[in-house]
């Protein structure tokens, strides 16, 4: 988009010299504007007011450079047209493709990039403030200690000192050590005394958007005796958009993507975390929205959110002009790399422990033949075979032996018996060596492999325990029609249920207190995954709390991490800081595959310039016939020559000639046989389109995959 294009879209006018108007509208950008130094490309007025400039360089110019130029061009503008000092403070360096902004009122202002231009309205804003946003954070009041602890107290202090210089800064705090709280608190400093406009909080799924909105409610800023939603509107983001009025508006990041891309979200999109699907979705390509734009936020906290809230969905967060606060307590290195490394506040789980912030844990380990070995069906016997989709049942003899692996286990093979075995060990030693002394079930959270895996462990888990319905419930996202929330509300506060049956709803961030146990009945390879995942039996509760859901107990001193599947004894990896930016569909990929390595390669085979020259000469001679193709024969073909010279097939603009270089065979006129058969594949036939999951297209890709690299 040109730089006519992107100011018009943001708002501006544009306008020539000669027919220059500055009160044609509430922003005005006049081309080739005169000054001392020079003319300027682009003079803004804002209300008549001349107020900043633009400077514009060729796409794919280095812009950091033309910053002191444009700045000359500033204080080389015509006196009458400045009423006061300071009054021309903003400047733009763009190419189309990038924009650098100053703010020249900033302390130390230095240029920052930015996703697009900012609206006439916001410049007319910061024009009658009195001080810039920068120069408000270095006159923070102290902060009220007042209900915080140490660890609170220094991620507050340490964000607010670095903010002014750093853009991103990242804070990581334990599990339980009271993260959303500290947001709260410096979310008030800044809007009361940074006076920011509105922050934006994001957190990794739905029920934690609903759980942080409640924080926020429960807030009482210390000082004001007013609880933090009577001093300020806070919006839990929806499809119909974003409250102006709303001072914290809390959401998913696929929601906020979905509002900027003008796409449908459903509610059940919202659900699901990145660590279920490992951030393998492609990246996310923004488009300017004029309905919210890049000043739509000051402030940008991620709270627990997978690394592909770095990767995959980097461009929302970049859209907006803010800064950016994470919180975290496993952070990756992808993490780190994002915020630069600015870790402003650490507060371990280790240290959290000590201070008795959180408690720590056992591994009661649980093991059985099965889950350790696998097993084998013997051929004859009648097995039920269940269809996921529908879960109908039908049963079918086996007419070889069937045998599986653990890791099989409770995906493609089913075994009650082993789930049965697993909680009857767990229920035979609760009161005996777990629990000593109590005679009541401890708030438990069984983590399983499935929704039907799911399934089944919690019509087991009432079977073993002898108990009703409400005793054990599954809560995942398939849980209809009763209300995932409400049964997650019912397990924090409720004396039943007393087992919670999830996959990976519960997994990540869920606030349940009274969590005495973790039973993982699957493997984990995420190493961050499975610290959030044990983070959820961490949290401190009051004996008078736990007692309201387990009257059997005295206090939370630790909690047991049940383990019947070596979850803590499997290697588990760290995500690595990898963009993946994903530019070759599939198509493309299995045909460039097949046509096996590039031309330039091979010409690394030709030892004199006569053999290179022929080379290209029967390449030409191939490409002949092709009018897309055909460029004319140089007059002298040596090997320079012919190489800046020969012709090439533009598959790009669809050309489809059936002589391709040798590489990939030479079957037009009988000289050879197309790369596709010497696979040992049939060709695929003119005009036929085989499908994505064509059985040949994936056995190409295989034979050539080995064959040739």
């Amino acid at each position: 988009m040109t730089i006519d294009g992107q100011l018009v879209n943001a708002g501006w006018l544009v306008q020539s010299r000669e027919e220059m108007n500055r009160s044609a509208g509430l922003g005005v950008a006049v081309r080739e504007f005169p000054t001392a130094s020079g003319p300027v490309d682009y003079a803004l007025f804002v209300g008549g007011t001349l107020c900043g400039v633009v400077e514009a360089k060729p796409e794919g110019t280095t812009l950091s450079g033309f910053s002191d130029q444009a700045a000359r061009y500033m204080g080389g503008v015509p006196e009458h047209l400045v009423r006061r000092e300071g009054q021309v403070r903003f400047e733009y360096v763009a190419s189309g493709t990038e924009i650098l902004f100053r703010d020249h009122a900033d302390p130390a202002s230095r240029s920052r990039r930015v996703y697009f231009f900012h609206r006439p309205e916001t410049l007319r804003r910061w024009l009658v403030e009195p001080m810039t946003i920068r120069r408000r954070l270095q006159a923070m009041p102290p902060l009220l200690t007042e209900r915080l602890r140490e660890c609170q107290i220094d991620a507050v202090t340490n964000l607010e000192a670095l903010a002014a210089d750093h853009p991103r800064a990242l804070i990581q705090m334990a599990t339980g050590a009271g993260k959303t709280y500290t947001a709260c608190v410096f979310s008030h400093r800044l809007l009361e005394h940074a006076k920011f406009r509105r922050v934006l909080f994001l957190a990794d799924r739905a029920n934690l958007v609903r759980q942080t909105r409640h924080e926020f409610e429960d807030f009482r800023p210390p000082g004001t005796g007013r609880s933090f939603t009577e001093l300020y509107n806070v919006q839990r983001l929806g499809p119909t958009g974003l409250d102006r009025d709303a001072a914290v508006v809390i959401a998913t990041i696929q929601r906020v993507y979905s509002l900027l891309s003008g796409r449908e979200l459903s509610e059940e999109d919202e659900e699901k975390s990145g660590f279920e699907t490992g951030g393998s979705e492609p990246k996310r390509v923004v488009p300017y929205n004029p309905a919210i734009p890049i000043e739509s936020f000051v402030l940008i906290i991620t709270d627990e959110c997978h690394r592909s809230i770095y990767g995959t969905w980097r461009e929302v967060l970049e859209y907006f002009d803010a800064f950016i606060v994470g919180l975290t307590a496993t952070p990756s290195l992808h993490t780190m790399g994002f915020f630069n490394r600015n870790l402003v506040a650490q507060y371990p789980h280790e240290r959290s422990v000590a201070d008795k912030v959180n408690v720590p844990y056992e591994i009661y380990r649980i093991r059985t033949d099965i889950g350790e070995h696998g097993g084998t069906i013997p051929k004859g016997y009648q097995v039920p075979v269940r269809d996921k989709r529908t879960r109908a049942e039908r049963y079918e003899e086996l007419d070889q032996d069937l045998a599986y692996t653990p890791q099989e286990l409770d995906r493609s093979v089913v075994v009650p018996n082993q789930i049965r075995t697993v909680l009857e060990a767990y229920r035979d030693s609760l009161f005996t060596e777990l629990f000593p002394g109590r005679n009541e079930v401890p708030k438990t959270l069984i983590f399983c492999k499935d929704d039907h895996h799911a399934e089944d462990v919690v019509g087991i888990t009432r079977e073993v325990f002898g108990q009703g319905n409400n005793f054990a419930k599954k809560v995942t996202y398939q849980t209809k029609p009763e209300d995932p929330e409400q049964l997650i509300r019912q397990f924090r506060t409720d004396y039943n249920p007393r087992i919670a049956v999830t996959v990976d709803m519960i997994a990540t961030g869920t606030d349940v207190k009274p969590l005495e146990v973790l039973i993982f009945l699957r493997d984990v390879k995420s190493a961050l995954y499975f610290e959030q995942m044990k983070g959820r039996g961490a949290r401190t509760i009051t004996p008078t709390q736990l007692r309201q859901v387990t009257p059997g107990a005295e206090e939370k001193i630790r909690f047991v991490l049940v383990d019947a599947v070596g979850v803590t004894e499997s290697l588990k990896h760290v995500s690595q800081p990898l963009d993946r930016d994903r530019k070759i569909g599939f198509d493309r990929l299995i045909d460039d595959i097949a046509a096996g390595p590039p031309r330039r390669r091979r010409n690394l085979n030709f030892g004199s310039a006569p053999r290179r020259a022929r080379s290209q000469d029967r390449r030409q001679s191939a490409c002949g016939h092709c009018e897309r193709c055909l460029r004319p024969r140089p007059e002298s073909v040596g090997p320079q020559a012919a190489r800046r010279n020969r012709p090439r097939h533009d598959r790009a603009r669809g050309c489809q000639s059936p002589t391709q270089s040798r590489s990939r065979g030479r079957g037009a006129e009988g000289r050879g046989v197309p790369a596709v058969r010497r696979s040992g594949l049939a060709p695929v036939a003119e005009g036929h389109q085989t499908p994505d999951r064509d059985p040949h297209r994936h056995d190409l890709y295989r034979r050539s995959h080995f064959l040739r690299l």
